[in-house]
């Protein structure tokens, strides 16, 4: 419930991460060592969807509970699951509950409300928590029975595989998602051509006042253009040969800058100051 309540940008959710975990690993180690580094060990970077870090939640209780009990449950094997999952469930959690669900029952809310109908917001309100609350109660369940199978067989490296699977999850998902998060747009006009008449929108034929800008509307929406020719620039030039080409080099080139130990932080401002002396120039 409280998983971003202490959300902050060096480690995202880390805070309520851990907070949740607290009630569980008091039980689980009655020593307050034991507890400290078990606090410690889940206190690294944690991002994740809010309602999906329920059954990551539940295979990480599975995991301290058998290594609480005495098996050889390395600190950086909990680490590895957590870390595996947490990536590709956070591509899943935005358009199934986000993107879908809510959407489906505010929808239906919505179309009560406007009828003038009370039950409209209420509605929406009770099943969408029926719903929220259901899924973040069963997955936790359903996480931990899943944990506890992976510990079962740590001597047949299940644990290495559902890390290696997962973590290569994570991989695709944020590599998909690179075109949609990172954009950069080159400004610099590489052609200017002539359009047809009627290809473009004649201001001069329009009427005027209030009807002008509707008919500009209207014709812009047919697929008209704004002007009499057509602008062609650098970033149109590079869509054509690959979308997305410059967000990729750029994720690569912070990838290597991160391999060869580069600080993140000066990896932002570097982008910050490029960024902006790109568009003092006009080249952004």
């Amino acid at each position: 419930m409280l998983l971003q309540g202490s959300w902050n940008y060096e480690r995202m959710q880390n805070g309520g991460w851990c907070y949740s975990l607290i009630p569980a690993l008091r039980k689980l180690y009655p020593n307050k060592e034991d507890q400290k580094a078990a606090l410690q060990r889940h206190l690294v970077f944690f991002n994740t969807h809010p309602y999906l870090a329920s059954p990551i939640l539940g295979v990480t209780l599975a995991l301290e509970e058998e290594k609480a009990n005495g098996k050889e449950i390395e600190d950086q094997a909990i680490q590895g699951v957590k870390v595996g999952m947490m990536g590709p469930l956070a591509g899943v959690g935005d358009p199934v509950f986000w993107y879908t669900v809510r959407p489906i029952i505010g929808s239906l809310g919505a179309s009560l409300a406007a009828q003038g109908n009370i039950l409209g917001p209420i509605l929406f309100f009770i099943v969408w928590n029926l719903i929220r609350i259901a899924f973040l109660w069963y997955s936790q369940e359903f996480g931990y029975r899943v944990g506890s199978e992976i510990t079962k067989d740590l001597s047949g490296g299940l644990m290495g595989k559902v890390t290696r699977g997962a973590s290569m999850m994570g991989m695709f998902v944020l590599g998909a998602l690179i075109e949609r998060w990172v954009t950069i747009n080159f400004k610099p006009i590489v052609s200017t051509s002539p359009l047809q008449k009627g290809a473009y929108i004649d201001w001069n034929a329009l009427p005027k006042g209030v009807k002008a800008i509707q008919q500009a509307l209207i014709q812009q929406s047919q697929g008209l253009s704004l002007t009499s020719s057509k602008v062609t620039t650098l970033q149109d030039n590079l869509n054509s040969l690959i979308p997305g080409l410059a967000a990729l080099l750029l994720t690569f080139l912070c990838m290597y800058l991160l391999k060869k130990k580069v600080s993140p932080i000066i990896i932002i401002i570097g982008i910050f100051i490029v960024g902006i002396a790109g568009h003092v120039i006009g080249l952004l």
